[in-house]
Protein backbone atom coordinates (compact mmCIF):
# COMPACT_ATOMS: atom_id res chain seq x y z
CA UNK A 1 0.00 0.00 0.00
CA UNK A 2 1.29 3.46 -0.90
CA UNK A 3 0.96 5.27 2.40
CA UNK A 4 3.05 8.18 1.14
CA UNK A 5 0.50 8.82 -1.62
CA UNK A 6 -2.28 8.79 0.97
CA UNK A 7 -0.49 11.41 3.04
CA UNK A 8 0.09 13.54 -0.05
CA UNK A 9 -3.63 13.44 -0.88
CA UNK A 10 -4.38 14.52 2.66
CA UNK A 11 -1.78 17.28 2.41
CA UNK A 12 -3.50 18.70 -0.68
CA UNK A 13 -6.81 18.68 1.17
CA UNK A 14 -5.24 20.51 4.09
CA UNK A 15 -3.95 23.22 1.80
CA UNK A 16 -7.41 23.65 0.27
CA UNK A 17 -8.85 23.98 3.80
CA UNK A 18 -6.33 26.65 4.78
CA UNK A 19 -4.61 24.43 7.35
CA UNK A 20 -0.81 24.19 7.63
CA UNK A 21 -0.71 20.89 9.51
CA UNK A 22 -3.02 18.20 10.87
CA UNK A 23 -2.47 16.39 14.14
CA UNK A 24 -3.89 12.89 13.55
CA UNK A 25 -4.91 11.36 16.88
CA UNK A 26 -7.33 8.65 15.77
CA UNK A 27 -5.29 5.43 15.84
CA UNK A 28 -7.11 3.92 12.83
CA UNK A 29 -6.31 7.03 10.82
CA UNK A 30 -2.66 6.82 11.88
CA UNK A 31 -2.61 3.23 10.64
CA UNK A 32 -4.25 4.19 7.34
CA UNK A 33 -1.71 6.95 6.68
CA UNK A 34 1.44 5.16 7.84
CA UNK A 35 0.92 1.39 8.10
CA UNK A 36 1.80 1.46 11.80
CA UNK A 37 -0.40 -0.99 13.71
CA UNK A 38 0.43 0.02 17.28
CA UNK A 39 -1.34 2.57 19.46
CA UNK A 40 -0.49 5.52 21.73
CA UNK A 41 1.02 7.32 18.74
CA UNK A 42 0.05 10.44 16.81
CA UNK A 43 0.93 11.64 13.32
CA UNK A 44 1.69 15.24 12.40
CA UNK A 45 1.11 15.84 8.69
CA UNK A 46 2.63 19.18 7.70
CA UNK A 47 3.53 21.09 4.55
CA UNK A 48 7.01 19.64 4.20
CA UNK A 49 6.58 16.10 5.48
CA UNK A 50 5.23 13.82 8.18
CA UNK A 51 6.23 13.07 11.75
CA UNK A 52 5.10 10.17 13.94
CA UNK A 53 5.04 10.95 17.67
CA UNK A 54 5.52 7.85 19.78
CA UNK A 55 7.53 6.32 22.63
CA UNK A 56 10.44 3.85 22.89
CA UNK A 57 8.20 0.78 23.06
CA UNK A 58 7.45 1.19 19.36
CA UNK A 59 10.77 2.37 17.91
CA UNK A 60 11.63 -0.91 16.17
CA UNK A 61 8.06 -1.55 15.05
CA UNK A 62 7.81 1.95 13.56
CA UNK A 63 11.11 1.54 11.72
CA UNK A 64 9.86 -1.75 10.25
CA UNK A 65 6.32 -0.67 9.36
CA UNK A 66 6.91 2.98 8.41
CA UNK A 67 10.21 3.22 6.52
CA UNK A 68 10.97 6.75 5.41
CA UNK A 69 8.65 8.44 7.91
CA UNK A 70 10.30 10.80 10.38
CA UNK A 71 9.97 9.74 14.02
CA UNK A 72 9.85 11.75 17.22
CA UNK A 73 10.36 9.23 20.01
CA UNK A 74 9.67 10.89 23.32
CA UNK A 75 11.94 9.71 26.13
CA UNK A 76 10.66 8.66 29.56
CA UNK A 77 9.39 11.67 31.45
CA UNK A 78 8.26 13.55 28.35
CA UNK A 79 4.48 13.57 27.96
CA UNK A 80 2.65 13.29 24.67
CA UNK A 81 1.44 16.87 25.15
CA UNK A 82 5.02 18.08 25.42
CA UNK A 83 5.97 16.08 22.33
CA UNK A 84 3.07 17.57 20.37
CA UNK A 85 4.01 21.12 21.36
CA UNK A 86 7.64 20.60 20.35
CA UNK A 87 6.70 19.00 17.04
CA UNK A 88 4.19 21.66 16.03
CA UNK A 89 6.64 24.44 16.84
CA UNK A 90 9.43 22.70 14.94
CA UNK A 91 7.52 22.65 11.63
CA UNK A 92 6.62 26.34 11.73
CA UNK A 93 2.86 25.77 11.82
CA UNK A 94 0.55 28.79 11.92
CA UNK A 95 -2.81 27.01 11.79
CA UNK A 96 -3.08 23.50 13.22
CA UNK A 97 -5.91 21.17 12.36
CA UNK A 98 -7.10 18.72 15.00
CA UNK A 99 -9.43 15.73 14.63
CA UNK A 100 -12.55 16.98 16.34
CA UNK A 101 -14.20 13.56 16.16
CA UNK A 102 -11.52 11.83 18.23
CA UNK A 103 -9.64 14.40 20.30
CA UNK A 104 -10.93 15.04 23.79
CA UNK A 105 -11.95 18.55 24.81
CA UNK A 106 -9.37 18.36 27.60
CA UNK A 107 -6.49 17.66 25.21
CA UNK A 108 -7.68 20.34 22.82
CA UNK A 109 -7.73 22.91 25.63
CA UNK A 110 -4.26 21.94 26.84
CA UNK A 111 -2.81 22.20 23.33
CA UNK A 112 -4.48 25.58 22.85
CA UNK A 113 -2.98 26.79 26.12
CA UNK A 114 0.54 25.67 25.22
CA UNK A 115 0.33 26.87 21.60
CA UNK A 116 -1.54 30.12 22.23
CA UNK A 117 0.04 31.85 19.23
CA UNK A 118 -1.03 29.11 16.81
CA UNK A 119 -4.60 28.89 15.59
CA UNK A 120 -6.43 25.61 16.14
CA UNK A 121 -9.04 24.40 13.67
CA UNK A 122 -11.32 21.49 14.55
CA UNK A 123 -11.77 19.24 11.50
CA UNK A 124 -14.14 16.37 10.82
CA UNK A 125 -13.67 13.46 8.45
CA UNK A 126 -10.57 14.63 6.58
CA UNK A 127 -8.91 11.22 6.75
CA UNK A 128 -12.17 9.26 6.90
CA UNK A 129 -13.20 10.65 3.51
CA UNK A 130 -10.01 9.20 2.05
CA UNK A 131 -10.80 5.87 3.69
CA UNK A 132 -14.22 5.76 2.01
CA UNK A 133 -12.76 4.50 -1.26
CA UNK A 134 -10.76 1.29 -0.98
CA UNK A 135 -7.84 0.71 -3.34
CA UNK A 136 -7.06 -2.69 -4.83
CA UNK A 137 -4.74 -3.63 -1.98
CA UNK A 138 -7.43 -2.88 0.59
CA UNK A 139 -10.01 -4.86 -1.36
CA UNK A 140 -7.58 -7.78 -1.53
CA UNK A 141 -7.19 -7.73 2.25
CA UNK A 142 -10.95 -7.52 2.72
CA UNK A 143 -11.30 -10.59 0.49
CA UNK A 144 -8.81 -12.39 2.73
CA UNK A 145 -10.76 -11.45 5.86
CA UNK A 146 -13.97 -12.68 4.22
CA UNK A 147 -12.38 -15.96 3.13
CA UNK A 148 -11.11 -16.60 6.66
CA UNK A 149 -14.54 -15.93 8.14
CA UNK A 150 -16.41 -18.07 5.63
CA UNK A 151 -14.06 -21.04 5.93
CA UNK A 152 -14.33 -20.82 9.70
CA UNK A 153 -18.13 -20.84 9.58
CA UNK A 154 -18.22 -23.75 7.15
CA UNK A 155 -16.01 -25.72 9.54
CA UNK A 156 -18.06 -24.73 12.57
CA UNK A 157 -21.24 -26.09 11.01
CA UNK A 158 -19.78 -29.58 11.17
CA UNK A 159 -18.80 -29.15 14.82
CA UNK A 160 -22.12 -27.93 16.21
CA UNK A 161 -23.91 -30.12 18.76
CA UNK A 162 -27.28 -29.66 20.48
CA UNK A 163 -25.62 -29.37 23.91
CA UNK A 164 -23.16 -26.70 22.72
CA UNK A 165 -23.92 -23.32 24.25
CA UNK A 166 -24.11 -20.00 22.43
CA UNK A 167 -20.87 -18.93 24.07
CA UNK A 168 -19.09 -22.15 23.18
CA UNK A 169 -20.18 -21.79 19.57
CA UNK A 170 -18.99 -18.16 19.49
CA UNK A 171 -15.64 -19.11 21.01
CA UNK A 172 -15.21 -21.98 18.56
CA UNK A 173 -16.06 -19.76 15.58
CA UNK A 174 -13.46 -17.18 16.62
CA UNK A 175 -10.95 -20.01 17.16
CA UNK A 176 -11.61 -21.33 13.66
CA UNK A 177 -11.09 -17.83 12.20
CA UNK A 178 -7.64 -17.78 13.78
CA UNK A 179 -6.87 -21.29 12.54
CA UNK A 180 -7.57 -20.06 9.01
CA UNK A 181 -5.10 -17.21 9.40
CA UNK A 182 -7.00 -14.38 11.05
CA UNK A 183 -5.29 -12.28 13.69
CA UNK A 184 -8.52 -12.22 15.67
CA UNK A 185 -12.26 -11.87 15.38
CA UNK A 186 -13.36 -8.65 13.71
CA UNK A 187 -15.65 -7.95 16.70
CA UNK A 188 -17.21 -9.96 19.54
CA UNK A 189 -19.10 -12.77 17.81
CA UNK A 190 -22.88 -12.85 18.18
CA UNK A 191 -24.60 -16.23 18.58
CA UNK A 192 -28.27 -16.02 19.51
CA UNK A 193 -30.80 -18.87 19.65
CA UNK A 194 -34.53 -18.54 19.08
CA UNK A 195 -36.06 -15.55 20.94
CA UNK A 196 -32.62 -14.10 21.67
CA UNK A 197 -32.14 -13.55 17.93
CA UNK A 198 -34.57 -10.63 18.33
CA UNK A 199 -31.65 -8.77 19.95
CA UNK A 200 -29.54 -7.34 17.10
CA UNK A 201 -26.43 -7.23 19.33
CA UNK A 202 -27.10 -10.23 21.55
CA UNK A 203 -24.30 -11.41 23.83
CA UNK A 204 -23.74 -15.20 23.73
CA UNK A 205 -25.04 -17.02 26.81
CA UNK A 206 -25.05 -20.51 28.30
CA UNK A 207 -28.25 -21.41 26.42
CA UNK A 208 -27.87 -24.57 24.34
CA UNK A 209 -28.19 -24.52 20.54
CA UNK A 210 -30.49 -27.52 20.58
CA UNK A 211 -33.07 -25.75 22.75
CA UNK A 212 -34.45 -23.68 19.85
CA UNK A 213 -35.26 -24.35 16.17
CA UNK A 214 -32.89 -21.69 14.79
CA UNK A 215 -29.76 -19.78 15.73
CA UNK A 216 -28.32 -16.50 14.41
CA UNK A 217 -24.57 -16.04 13.85
CA UNK A 218 -23.03 -12.60 13.28
CA UNK A 219 -19.25 -12.84 12.95
CA UNK A 220 -16.20 -11.65 11.07
CA UNK A 221 -12.44 -12.01 10.82
CA UNK A 222 -9.66 -9.48 11.33
CA UNK A 223 -6.96 -10.58 8.91
CA UNK A 224 -4.43 -8.29 10.54
CA UNK A 225 -5.74 -4.92 9.39
CA UNK A 226 -9.03 -5.28 7.55
CA UNK A 227 -12.26 -6.82 8.79
CA UNK A 228 -15.18 -8.81 7.43
CA UNK A 229 -18.76 -8.93 8.74
CA UNK A 230 -21.38 -11.59 7.94
CA UNK A 231 -24.65 -12.83 9.39
CA UNK A 232 -26.42 -16.14 8.77
CA UNK A 233 -29.30 -17.95 10.48
CA UNK A 234 -29.03 -21.72 10.75
CA UNK A 235 -32.13 -23.87 11.10
CA UNK A 236 -31.53 -26.50 13.78
CA UNK A 237 -35.10 -27.79 14.12
CA UNK A 238 -38.38 -27.83 12.23
CA UNK A 239 -38.93 -24.98 9.78
CA UNK A 240 -42.21 -23.37 10.76
CA UNK A 241 -44.35 -21.49 8.19
CA UNK A 242 -43.76 -18.27 10.14
CA UNK A 243 -40.00 -18.68 10.09
CA UNK A 244 -40.01 -19.53 6.39
CA UNK A 245 -42.10 -16.46 5.55
CA UNK A 246 -39.90 -14.07 7.54
CA UNK A 247 -36.70 -15.59 6.21
CA UNK A 248 -37.82 -15.24 2.60
CA UNK A 249 -38.92 -11.65 3.20
CA UNK A 250 -35.51 -10.71 4.60
CA UNK A 251 -33.69 -12.57 1.82
CA UNK A 252 -35.73 -10.81 -0.86
CA UNK A 253 -35.17 -7.43 0.79
CA UNK A 254 -31.45 -8.04 0.73
CA UNK A 255 -31.54 -9.21 -2.90
CA UNK A 256 -33.37 -6.07 -4.02
CA UNK A 257 -31.08 -3.78 -2.06
CA UNK A 258 -27.93 -5.34 -3.50
CA UNK A 259 -29.39 -5.02 -6.99
CA UNK A 260 -29.85 -1.28 -6.37
CA UNK A 261 -26.18 -0.65 -5.47
CA UNK A 262 -24.19 1.20 -8.13
CA UNK A 263 -22.22 4.44 -8.46
CA UNK A 264 -24.32 7.59 -8.25
CA UNK A 265 -27.07 6.12 -6.09
CA UNK A 266 -27.80 7.75 -2.73
CA UNK A 267 -27.15 5.52 0.27
CA UNK A 268 -30.58 6.24 1.75
CA UNK A 269 -32.24 5.11 -1.48
CA UNK A 270 -30.62 1.67 -1.14
CA UNK A 271 -31.85 1.53 2.44
CA UNK A 272 -35.33 2.48 1.22
CA UNK A 273 -35.41 -0.43 -1.24
CA UNK A 274 -34.94 -3.00 1.52
CA UNK A 275 -37.15 -1.12 3.96
CA UNK A 276 -40.08 -0.93 1.53
CA UNK A 277 -39.81 -4.65 0.75
CA UNK A 278 -40.05 -5.51 4.44
CA UNK A 279 -42.85 -2.99 4.97
CA UNK A 280 -44.86 -4.50 2.08
CA UNK A 281 -44.73 -7.83 3.92
CA UNK A 282 -46.13 -6.22 7.07
CA UNK A 283 -42.92 -6.11 9.10
CA UNK A 284 -41.86 -2.50 8.55
CA UNK A 285 -41.84 -1.63 12.25
CA UNK A 286 -39.70 -4.71 12.95
CA UNK A 287 -36.72 -3.54 10.87
CA UNK A 288 -35.10 -1.40 13.51
CA UNK A 289 -31.65 -0.42 12.24
CA UNK A 290 -29.89 0.90 9.16
CA UNK A 291 -29.38 -1.39 6.21
CA UNK A 292 -25.60 -1.41 6.42
CA UNK A 293 -22.29 0.29 7.06
CA UNK A 294 -18.85 0.63 5.59
CA UNK A 295 -16.07 -1.89 6.22
CA UNK A 296 -12.32 -1.46 6.42
CA UNK A 297 -9.81 -0.96 9.21
CA UNK A 298 -12.84 -0.80 11.51
CA UNK A 299 -15.91 -2.98 11.35
CA UNK A 300 -18.13 0.12 11.33
CA UNK A 301 -16.97 2.85 8.98
CA UNK A 302 -18.51 5.30 6.57
CA UNK A 303 -20.60 5.21 4.49
CA UNK A 304 -23.82 4.22 6.20
CA UNK A 305 -26.77 2.75 4.32
CA UNK A 306 -29.47 4.34 6.44
CA UNK A 307 -32.61 6.47 6.28
CA UNK A 308 -30.77 9.77 6.80
CA UNK A 309 -27.58 9.00 4.84
CA UNK A 310 -26.95 11.47 2.00
CA UNK A 311 -23.77 9.74 0.79
CA UNK A 312 -23.54 9.21 -2.95
CA UNK A 313 -22.17 5.74 -3.62
CA UNK A 314 -18.89 5.60 -5.55
CA UNK A 315 -16.78 2.80 -6.97
CA UNK A 316 -14.40 1.54 -4.31
CA UNK A 317 -16.78 1.77 -1.38
CA UNK A 318 -17.38 -1.46 0.56
CA UNK A 319 -20.58 -1.81 2.56
CA UNK A 320 -22.54 -4.43 4.43
CA UNK A 321 -26.13 -5.15 3.40
CA UNK A 322 -27.95 -6.59 6.40
CA UNK A 323 -31.74 -6.24 6.55
CA UNK A 324 -33.48 -7.86 9.49
CA UNK A 325 -36.84 -8.55 11.07
CA UNK A 326 -37.05 -8.84 14.86
CA UNK A 327 -40.06 -10.05 16.84
CA UNK A 328 -39.64 -9.87 20.63
CA UNK A 329 -40.46 -13.19 22.27
CA UNK A 330 -40.14 -15.09 18.98
CA UNK A 331 -36.75 -14.26 17.50
CA UNK A 332 -35.21 -12.54 14.53
CA UNK A 333 -33.76 -13.08 11.09
CA UNK A 334 -30.86 -11.05 9.69
CA UNK A 335 -28.87 -11.84 6.55
CA UNK A 336 -25.65 -9.93 5.94
CA UNK A 337 -23.17 -9.80 3.09
CA UNK A 338 -20.22 -7.55 2.19
CA UNK A 339 -20.55 -5.68 -1.09
CA UNK A 340 -18.05 -3.72 -3.20
CA UNK A 341 -19.34 -0.84 -5.31
CA UNK A 342 -17.80 -1.19 -8.78
CA UNK A 343 -17.82 1.03 -11.87
CA UNK A 344 -20.45 -1.20 -13.46
CA UNK A 345 -22.58 -1.77 -10.36
CA UNK A 346 -21.47 -3.93 -7.47
CA UNK A 347 -19.82 -7.21 -6.52
CA UNK A 348 -20.90 -9.35 -3.60
CA UNK A 349 -17.64 -10.31 -1.92
CA UNK A 350 -19.16 -12.89 0.43
CA UNK A 351 -20.18 -16.31 -0.84
CA UNK A 352 -21.44 -18.20 2.20
CA UNK A 353 -24.71 -20.03 1.35
CA UNK A 354 -27.91 -18.25 2.35
CA UNK A 355 -30.86 -19.93 0.60
CA UNK A 356 -33.21 -21.33 3.21
CA UNK A 357 -32.67 -24.93 2.15
CA UNK A 358 -28.91 -24.39 2.52
CA UNK A 359 -29.30 -23.16 6.10
CA UNK A 360 -30.61 -26.43 7.53
CA UNK A 361 -28.02 -27.74 9.98
CA UNK A 362 -28.41 -31.30 11.24
CA UNK A 363 -26.26 -31.14 14.34
CA UNK A 364 -24.52 -34.23 15.61
CA UNK A 365 -26.59 -35.72 18.39
CA UNK A 366 -29.94 -34.55 17.01
CA UNK A 367 -32.54 -37.33 16.94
Amino acid sequence: MDHHARRDRLRRNLKAAGIDSLLVTDFANVTYLTGFTGDDSYLLVHRDGDLVLSDPRYTTQLEEQCPGVDLAIRPPGVTMLQAVVRAVRSVGCRRLGIEGDSMTVSLRDRIAEKLSKIGLAATSGLVERLRLLKDRFEVARLRTAIDQAERAFATLRGLLRPEMTEKQAADELEHQCRLFGAKDAAFPTIVATGPRAALPHATPTERCLGDEPFVLFDWGANEGLYRSDLTRVLVTGRISPKFERIYQVVLEAQRRAIAAIRPGVLAHDVDAVARSCIAEAGYGRRFRHGLGHGLGLLVHESPRLAVQSQTVLKAGMVVTVEPGVYLPGWGGVRIEDDVLVTRAGCEVLTHSPKRLDEMVCLMRGNP
